[in-house]
């Protein structure tokens, strides 16, 4: 079979067509050819940092915090729609790739799904 009657999330040739859409009932995705071929023509960039929304970060940006996150061996937390400016990217093993000073607090690492570019 074509990959058109293929469900491009799981691989399912269980599916069936909705108005415009394209619905795979197994991991319930709904998709439109022409989007489908968009994806496939711009592929996301393997070591780029991306936030919540998938925007692409880098070093300098200003991100906001969309978690309330409890800050290990303290008892302070960062709180939601704290502004953090003059971010750093690093390569962090541990999943935390922003490094930055946050006013109150002080000079700590973040995980990127836990902020949005302001």
């Amino acid at each position: 079979m074509t990959s058109e009657t293929k469900c491009p999330k799981c691989g399912s040739e269980n599916i069936y067509q909705d108005g415009n859409f394209w619905v795979c009932p197994g991991c319930s995705y709904e998709w439109t050819p022409k989007i489908n071929a968009e994806i496939e023509e711009s592929p996301l960039e393997d070591n780029a940092v991306r936030d919540a929304n998938g925007n692409v970060l880098s070093d300098g940006d200003s991100v906001t915090v969309i978690k309330e996150l409890k800050i290990k061996g303290a008892s302070s937390v960062v709180k939601v729609g704290t502004k953090v400016k003059n971010i750093r990217l690093t390569d962090g093993n541990d999943g935390h790739n922003i490094s930055c000073k946050i006013d109150g607090i002080g000079a700590m690492n973040l995980k990127s799904e836990f902020v949005r570019k302001a």
